[in-house]
């Protein structure tokens, strides 16, 4: 299993930030690159929660996304052909004096199958770098829209 800490800092709100993550419209590859459109089904969804299906290039999974409390993002693994166990994501958003906003993610990987565990080994080590630029772009990505957002006005 594998456990890896990502942290940046974000010209977003706390609210635009979670507004972006829970964005399951299209063009969602635009902003989180390891989630491609064509693999993302929302199965079901309330006003703070999500049953999602998404992945790229072989692997998906099933996420429960929770929204509940607007600093906190935790996201679940129910089903996947890759992870399971205590698979998931925690994005934990912390507003800043100066009005950006922090953002640590906490991903955990437990391959359910010898193709998880060889991810999820890479993941932890090599592949790490990989996640790292991932993040950075779904955070620039976000802040982008964000800045779109305000500069456009309300709509």
């Amino acid at each position: 299993m594998s456990t890896i800490h990502l942290h940046e800092t974000t010209t977003a709100t706390p609210e635009q930030f979670v507004a972006g993550l829970t964005d399951f419209g299209p063009g969602r590859s635009k902003l989180f690159p390891n989630s491609a459109d064509g693999d993302l089904k929302v199965h079901d969804q309330g006003p703070n929660w999500a049953d999602v299906t998404e992945g790229s290039r072989g692997v998906w999974e099933r996420l429960r996304y929770d929204w509940s409390d607007p600093n906190r993002v935790v996201l679940t693994t129910t089903d996947s052909n890759t992870w399971g166990g205590a698979s998931g994501h925690t994005y934990t958003l912390t507003p800043r004096p100066d009005g950006k906003t922090d953002v640590d993610l906490v991903t955990v990987r437990d391959g359910k199958n010898l193709k998880g565990r060889l991810l999820g080994a890479v993941i932890g080590t090599v592949g790490k770098g990989n996640l790292e630029k991932a993040f950075k772009t779904s955070v620039k990505a976000i802040e982008t829209r964000t800045d779109g957002q305000s500069a456009a006005g309300p709509s």
